[in-house]
C-alpha cells in the first residue's frame, strides 16, 4: 500500500509518535502536509496537529508523494542506531567471558560511549553492562544444567571468581550451588497478613523479597510457596518480615505509592526489559500489553510480553496489574481480576 492512513492504523501509529517511540523508527515514516517534510517517529521535532499527518510505510513511498526528508533525524538515511546496538550485542554474545569496558565496546563498535550507553538501554531496555551480565548468568546456568560443576561453569562463563559470581547470584534467585540443586538449603521467610484485598504472603530470602501473593486463605498462599520452592527451607518469620509487610500493607491502603523494596528474582533479559517496563508505569495509570511490546521493541511479541507479565513472581511490587487490553478490558490477572479492578480503582482515585 502506498500509505497507511486508515482511522484505525493512523490512531495506533500516532500513538508511537507522540511517544517518540524508537523501536518504530525503520518500519514507517510520518509526513506532515502543511510542511511537506516527513520525519522518523522518534525526531525529537515538535509534534504536528494529527489532522496534518499521513503515515507513509517507507521514505520512498513519502518521497514520491511529494515529501522532502527532515534535516533533523534525516529518515532517509540508514538507522545507524540499530545497527550499531545489534553489532554491540553480537559482539557481547561472543566475547561475554571477557572484560569488556563500555569505552572498549564503543570503540570496537565505532561510536562514542556516551552515544553507545544511551541508544543501546533505549532499544535494549539495559545497559550493556547489564546485557553482558545476563549473558554470562545464562551461560553459567547452562553449563551446571548440562552436569558441568559449578567451578568449571563459573569461569567458563567469564566469573573471575566464585565471589564475583555470588555477587551477581540475585539473577538466579540463589546461591550457585543451591541452583544447581534445586534451591536446597535456601533459606527463605514469609510471612501473611490481611488487606482490603484478602490475605497477603510476603517471603524473602537475605537478599530481598523474592515472592509476594494475593488470596482468600493464608494456608493455601502458603502452600503454594513451599510447592514453588520444594528444596528450600521455608519457614514463617513475622517479625524479620515486619518491615515489608508494613510497606506493603500501607500502599494497599492508599496511603505511600511508592514501594521500592529490595528483590532476589530470576529474570531472562526480556522479562526484566517487560518488569522494567512495569514498574516505570506511574501509579494510578495503566498501559496496553501492546503499548509494553512496543515500548520493549517487540511490537509483534505481544503473547510473550503477556507471559512474561504473568511470570511476575512479586504482585504489587512490579506492578503487573497495570498492563491491560488495548481495548481497555483488564483481561487476566494470576490474583483474580476483581482484585485487579479494584487495585486500579484505588490507585486512580489516589493519585497524586
Amino acid at each position: 500500500m502506498p500509505h497507511m492512513n486508515s482511522d484505525a492504523k493512523k490512531t495506533l501509529l500516532w500513538r508511537r509518535v507522540l511517544a517518540r517511540d524508537a523501536a518504530a523508527d525503520g518500519k514507517f515514516v510520518y509526513a506532515v502536509r502543511t510542511t511537506g517534510i516527513y520525519c522518523r517517529p522518534s525526531c525529537p521535532s515538535r509534534r504536528p496537529r494529527f489532522e496534518s499527518v499521513e503515515f507513509y510505510p517507507a521514505p520512498a513511498a513519502a518521497e514520491r508523494a511529494g515529501f522532502r526528508p527532515c534535516k533533523r533525524c534525516a529518515p532517509h538515511q540508514p538507522d545507524c542506531r540499530r545497527t550499531a546496538v545489534l553489532a554491540a550485542c553480537r559482539y557481547i554474545d561472543e566475547h561475554c567471558d571477557k572484560r569488556l569496558t563500555l569505552a572498549t565496546l564503543a570503540r570496537r563498535i565505532g561510536v562514542s560511549p556516551f552515544h553507545l550507553q544511551r541508544v543501546f538501554k533505549s532499544i535494549v531496555g539495559v545497559s550493556p553492562r547489564e546485557y553482558q551480565e545476563t549473558r554470562r548468568i545464562a551461560r553459567f546456568k547452562s553449563g551446571v544444567s548440562n552436569g558441568g560443576t559449578v567451578s568449571s561453569a563459573t569461569y567458563d562463563a567469564g566469573f573471575g571468581s566464585s565471589s564475583r559470581l555470588y555477587e551477581k547470584s540475585a539473577q538466579l534467585g540463589m546461591t550457585p550451588a543451591r541452583y544447581r540443586n534445586k534451591g536446597a538449603g535456601l533459606a527463605m521467610a514469609f510471612t501473611t497478613f490481611d488487606s482490603p484485598l484478602g490475605k497477603v504472603l510476603v517471603a524473602a530470602t537475605e537478599r530481598g523479597v523474592c515472592s509476594v501473593g494475593l488470596g482468600a486463605n493464608a494456608s493455601t498462599l502458603e502452600a503454594a510457596l513451599r510447592g514453588e520452592f520444594s528444596a528450600a527451607v521455608v519457614a514463617r518469620d513475622d517479625r524479620s518480615l515486619c518491615d515489608y509487610a508494613r510497606r506493603i500493607a500501607r500502599y494497599l491502603a492508599g496511603g505511600k505509592p511508592d514501594l521500592d523494596l529490595p528483590l532476589d528474582i530470576r529474570a531472562t533479559a526480556f522479562q526484566r526489559k517487560v518488569w522494567n517496563l512495569l514498574r516505570a508505569i506511574p501509579y494510578g495509570t495503566t498501559r496496553s500489553y501492546s503499548d509494553i511490546a512496543r515500548r520493549a521493541g517487540k511490537p509483534n511479541a505481544v503473547r510473550a510480553v503477556a507471559r512474561a507479565i504473568a511470570t511476575n513472581p512479586v504482585a504489587l511490587l512490579i506492578p503487573c496489574h497495570r498492563a491491560i487490553r488495548k481495548s481497555g478490558e483488564l483481561a487476566g490477572y494470576r490474583w483474580g481480576v476483581a482484585r485487579k479492578a479494584a487495585l486500579l480503582a484505588r490507585e486512580s482515585a489516589l493519585k497524586p
